[in-house]
């Protein structure tokens, strides 16, 4: 998955929002099949959310496009995947999922629906999102049952589905899923894989609130946050962003780094601190991950 610090939800069936998601600034689009969408609609929304797919990918070569299906247990994926595994999709969110069992089976059907439709074969990849107990015990072996996994997404909203299958109550300082959370940015970068996603803020009033979920959640590790709501992908813009201060700092310390080899040493003082190697390989990657999201 290439970096991406704010994912928008979007339902497939509002015309123009997918627009407005865009002009908000999110790096990334999730148009959703699922929930958001009325069980008389599921039909008509689909042939919608392939012609939006089509016209963002037309004016916004680097959007990332997904869409969320609907889950295996309704027999409802297929039939979305026949018609949204289309040229321009990035990838897919397969919810309410219970193990690795489940990825092997999402995996049979895209690859299925993306030989039906022309696409190239494996391009399109899968962000796992974790709503229930089951899929928490079981994420590693989810990320790892097949190469399209991309990354996973800890979901932890209030009275959603998460919370109510594993019972637990929301907090907005998030004590009662911080093992929920770690374990998904352990096993995303356990597995190899850069950018854990973590949301999401419901609290439309609470903007300091949504800014602190942010904040906390990048000290945990993630990279990037779903959010329901355009003026919230600001915030994660800006917080999953290093800091003109932080590439400064960075920067200082592996020019300082350097200067100490060119004196025969390869430990020196910087600001204070004890810094080796390994301090620069993460300055290094920092700094990166700084100029890459600048590009966008």
């Amino acid at each position: 998955m290439k970096p991406t610090r704010s994912l928008l939800f979007v339902p497939g069936h509002r015309q123009g929002w997918a627009e407005k998601g865009v002009a908000a600034g999110a790096d990334a689009l999730i148009l959703d099949l699922e929930d958001s969408v009325p069980a008389d609609m599921k039909s008509e929304t689909r042939h919608m959310v392939a012609e939006t797919i089509s016209s963002l990918r037309k004016d916004n070569p680097d959007l990332g496009i997904y869409v969320r299906l609907n889950a295996l247990e309704t027999g409802m994926m297929g039939d979305d995947l026949e018609v949204v595994a289309v040229a321009g999709c990035d990838g897919f969110l397969p919810p309410k999922t219970y193990g690795a069992r489940d990825i092997i089976q999402a995996d049979a059907l895209l690859t299925h629906y993306e030989r039906r439709n022309g696409v190239d074969a494996g391009r399109m990849e899968f962000v796992l999102s974790l709503e229930t107990a089951q899929a928490y015990a079981e994420c590693e072996a989810m990320l790892a049952a097949s190469p399209r996994c991309a990354t996973l997404f800890a979901g932890t909203a209030r009275d959603a589905d998460v919370s109510r299958s594993i019972g637990f109550e929301f907090t907005p300082e998030g004590l009662e899923t911080l093992y929920l959370r770690s374990r998904a940015v352990l096993a995303v970068r356990a597995a190899g894989k850069d950018f854990p996603i973590v949301g999401l803020w419901q609290d439309l009033k609470d903007d300091d609130g949504a800014w602190e979920f942010a904040r906390s959640n990048k000290r945990l590790g993630f990279r990037g946050m779903v959010s329901i709501h355009p003026k919230h992908v600001e915030i994660a813009n800006q917080v999953f962003m290093p800091t003109e201060g932080e590439v400064a700092f960075y920067q200082g310390m592996i020019d300082a780094f350097e200067e100490g080899l060119t004196r025969g040493v390869a430990a020196v003082d910087y600001e204070g601190m004890h810094i080796d190697l390994a301090h620069v390989k993460t300055a290094k990657e920092v700094i990166t991950l700084y100029e890459t999201l600048s590009s966008k």
